[in-house]
């Protein structure tokens, strides 16, 4: 790209065309600038104190980290001087208010994947925007289709910014010296045929039978009678998988299994299965539990949590079939599920 488009100007050309256009760049100016602090901080780690041990357990049950802390601080401390009538973190129980007039609530995951700062892997924040309802906390209890706008930051070798808005996905790169982020990529579209899934594996034994069947057929690849023959990638980190299916393509899973505290699944659905949803339908893939939807729930509880299965239309589809063929049980067998009819035969 030879002009340098930065985000300012580019939320400039494009809020003009959504209600509350001014309030929905205003907060998305906002986590930018929040990102660029917390990039450098995740960037300096122990040099600024900042280790990636436990700092606690959070309001949801799981463990959190010293960064997690300074991150919730971070993003709230930026989003008081938005146009935001609540937020909705994964660090506190309930949703805060801020401005209860203003147009729009947040629901964010401050630092998503923050266990892999002390292995120098990718982490990052994802958000959600939506115009405030008559009754702000029913505001995010809608489904994800009433969202305006979502999107993500990586933390890796470059900082990344994937903006779902307007209905088009672009990406932005952080120009360290200015010190803001610069368009890279315009309206990204996930590749169609991807022969590629990540899934964490070692989890095999608690699967489903419609996620065995799935996993089992594309690593028989064309040997077993498929198509193509799968490569399988697992960074595990959310963004981190998201941003390369909008680079690669391909299928991500984080699939519900037998175990007591997955049989939900385990992904957020407000902050975190809702706005990389929207970024999915919007590049032109899809999102799904497997067998609804993403974007059609409505949570039921702040924190409540989803399967999540992303990605390319295609694989993703794939994926629902051989769901819709398969009655919703848990084999732990190692009996061949092909015979239940699969997805390539």
């Amino acid at each position: 790209m030879d002009e340098r488009v930065t985000l300012r100007s580019h939320l400039d050309k494009s809020i003009a065309q959504i209600p509350h256009g001014a309030a929905v760049g205003a907060v998305i100016e906002a986590i930018a600038a929040a990102a660029i602090e917390l990039a450098a901080l995740i960037a300096d780690g122990p040099l600024a104190d900042i280790t990636g041990q436990d700092g606690g357990i959070n309001t949801d049950g799981d463990r959190q980290k010293d960064i997690d802390i300074v991150a919730d601080e971070m993003m709230r401390r930026a989003l008081r001087g938005a146009p935001v009538a609540a937020i909705l973190s994964e660090e506190a129980a309930l949703p805060e208010t801020f401005r209860p007039d203003a147009h729009l609530c947040v629901a964010i995951d401050p630092l998503d994947g923050s266990a892999n700062l002390e292995n120098n892997i990718s982490m990052g924040t994802i958000f959600s925007i939506r115009p405030r309802g008559n009754d702000i906390l029913s505001t995010f209890f809608e489904p994800g289709t009433a969202q305006c706008a979502a999107g993500f930051f990586v933390y890796g070798p470059q900082t990344t910014f994937v903006l779902a808005l307007n209905a088009r996905v672009d990406i932005f790169i952080l120009d360290r010296r200015a010190g803001e982020f610069l368009l890279i990529r315009q309206a990204v579209q996930v590749a169609r045929d991807t022969p590629e899934f990540a899934i964490n594996a070692s989890n095999r034994r608690h699967w489903h039978g419609p996620v065995r069947a799935y996993i089992d057929e594309c690593l028989a690849g064309t040997s077993g009678g498929g198509e193509a023959d799968f490569n399988m990638r697992w960074i595990g980190s959310l963004v981190a998988e998201s941003l390369r299916i909008l680079a690669r393509g391909g299928v991500f899973l984080y699939p519900a299994d037998a175990r007591p505290s997955y049989r939900e699944g385990r992904i957020r659905l407000l902050y975190e299965a809702h706005p990389m949803a929207l970024v999915m339908e919007w590049a032109g893939g899809a999102a799904s539990t497997g067998r609804r939807r993403i974007l059609e729930l409505g949570a039921r509880t702040p924190h409540q949590r989803v399967p999540l299965i992303m990605g390319s239309l295609r694989g993703v589809r794939d994926i629902a079939t051989i769901h819709e063929r398969i009655e919703p049980m848990f084999d732990n067998s190692d009996a061949p599920l092909f015979a239940r009819r699969g997805l390539f035969r």
